[in-house]
C-alpha cells in the first residue's frame, strides 16, 4: 500500500511589497526580493571565494497574488510538498507579512492541494532586514513579547481566519499551531505558570469554536538551550507548558566548532545527533526536520559566518532519506516532515527552483517522498 507523508515546508511570507511596513525595510517596494537582486552589488567586503550565485527561475514574483501561488501550489503538490508551515507576525498590536498568506495562498483556486498551518514567528526585531542598517542588530524596532489582552486578540484571530479554513493542517482534529521562541513566549505572560494559563485560555477557546483541541507545537531547536534571564531550557519548557510536539525551523545552530565555509555534511550530522538527542527524550513527541542550506550574507554588507557550501541535490535527499527513515520507524500521530524552507532566499535554504540546481531540491522531494511510494 501507498504511503502518503506529510512533507511540509516553511514560507517566508516577505516577497510582496503590497505590506506598507515591509518599505520600513525594502524601499523598492517588492519585498525582500530587493536584497536578493542587489546580492551581487551588496557584495563588495565579502572574501574572493565567497558570492551569491544563483537567481529564481521563476523571477521576483509577487507571492501575495493568488495566481502566482497557484502555480506555485500545483508545483509543490506535483513533488510531494503538501503542506505550507506560513511565519506569522504580530507586532506593534498588529499582524504583519500577512498578504502572502490572506491574498495570495487563501484566495488561491487550488489552495486544496497544499495545507497550510501557522508558525508564530513571536521574535524581536531588528534592523537585520534591512541591508543598509543590518550591522546594529541588537537595535530592536518590535518586540516579540505580547501582553495577555494582545494574546486574546491573537488567538481569536488564528481561530477566526484561518483554524476554520478548509485546507488548514490538523492533527487529529486539532489545528496545529507552532511557536517559534518558547523564551519569548514564556515572557510574554510573566513565566511558567502565566504561560500554562495563557496555553489553557487557548485550548479552552479553541474547544469552544468546535475542534477537539490545539495541537501545540514548538521549535525545539537545541532542546538543551537554556539563556540565563529564564529558569529552563526548552524541553524544560516542553514538558511544564503541555507542548504536544516539537521539530525545527533551522538546524545551523546545532552545529559547533564553526568555521567560515562548511559541508553540508555538516548539516546531516547535526539532524542525526538532534534525532538521536530527541531520542533519549522519551516523553517527546520529535517531527523530523531537513535544512536545506545557509548563508545569510546577502542581508549584510559585511561578511557573516558560517556558510554552508555544497548543498547539492543529491546530499539533500540523503537528509530527506534519513527524516523520511525516522517516520518509519518512530509512533507518530502522523507522518510529517519539516523543511527550511520553501522560500528562503536571504538565508539560502529553499526548495523553489533556481539557476543553480534548476528543480533539484524539488526533484529530491518527490523521488523521496512520491516515486519511491508508488
Amino acid at each position: 500500500m501507498k504511503k502518503k507523508y506529510d512533507v511540509a515546508a516553511f514560507v517566508w511570507p516577505s516577497y510582496t511589497g503590497d505590506e506598507p511596513r515591509t518599505r520600513m525595510f525594502w524601499q523598492e517596494g517588492y519585498g525582500e526580493w530587493q536584497t536578493v537582486n542587489n546580492a551581487k552589488k551588496n557584495g563588495a567586503k565579502k572574501p574572493v571565494r565567497y558570492s551569491y550565485d544563483r537567481r529564481p527561475l521563476w523571477g521576483y514574483v509577487n507571492e501575495a497574488n493568488p495566481e502566482i501561488m497557484e502555480m506555485e501550489i500545483a508545483c509543490a503538490a506535483k513533488h510531494g510538498v503538501n503542506v505550507f508551515i506560513y511565519d506569522w507576525y504580530w507586532y506593534d498590536n498588529r499582524p504583519f507579512l500577512e498578504n502572502c498568506l490572506n491574498d495570495g495562498y487563501l484566495k488561491a483556486k487550488n489552495n486544496d492541494k497544499v495545507k497550510f498551518y501557522l508558525m508564530w514567528a513571536n521574535h524581536d526585531v531588528t534592523h537585520m532586514w534591512n541591508v543598509e542598517l543590518s550591522s546594529y542588530t541588537n537595535e530592536v524596532i518590535w518586540k516579540g513579547a505580547v501582553t495577555m489582552s494582545e494574546f486574546k486578540t491573537i488567538v481569536e484571530r488564528w481561530i477566526t481566519k484561518y483554524f476554520s479554513h478548509p485546507s488548514y493542517y490538523k492533527i487529529d482534529g486539532k489545528p496545529v499551531l507552532m511557536i517559534y521562541d518558547v523564551f519569548n513566549f514564556v515572557k510574554s505572560f510573566g513565566g511558567v505558570e502565566g504561560t500554562r494559563e495563557a496555553v489553557a485560555y487557548f485550548r479552552k477557546e479553541v474547544k469552544k469554536a468546535g475542534y477537539p483541541d490545539v495541537h501545540l507545537q514548538v521549535v525545539t531547536r537545541n532542546g538543551s538551550l537554556k539563556i540565563e534571564t529564564h529558569d529552563g531550557s526548552i524541553i524544560d519548557y516542553y514538558r511544564d507548558i503541555g507542548f504536544d510536539s516539537g521539530s525545527e525551523y533551522q538546524l545551523i545552530g546545532f552545529i559547533k566548532n564553526k568555521t567560515d565555509f562548511m559541508d553540508y555534511e555538516v548539516v546531516m550530522s547535526a539532524a542525526k545527533q538532534q534525532y538521536e538527542d530527541m531520542d533519549a527524550q522519551k516523553d517527546v513527541c520529535y517531527f523530523p526536520h531537513v535544512s536545506l542550506g545557509w548563508d545569510n550574507n546577502i542581508r549584510y554588507k559585511e561578511f557573516t559566518t558560517p556558510v554552508i557550501e555544497n548543498a547539492a541535490p543529491e546530499k539533500v535527499e540523503k537528509a530527506l532519506r534519513e527524516a523520511k527513515k525516522y517516520v518509519d520507524t518512530h509512533d507518530l500521530p502522523v507522518p510529517l516532515v519539516t523543511i527550511n524552507s520553501w522560500n528562503e532566499w536571504t538565508e539560502t535554504s529553499y526548495l523553489q527552483p533556481d539557476t543553480l540546481y534548476g528543480y533539484g531540491y524539488l526533484e529530491a522531494v518527490k523521488k523521496v517522498f512520491v516515486d519511491e511510494e508508488e
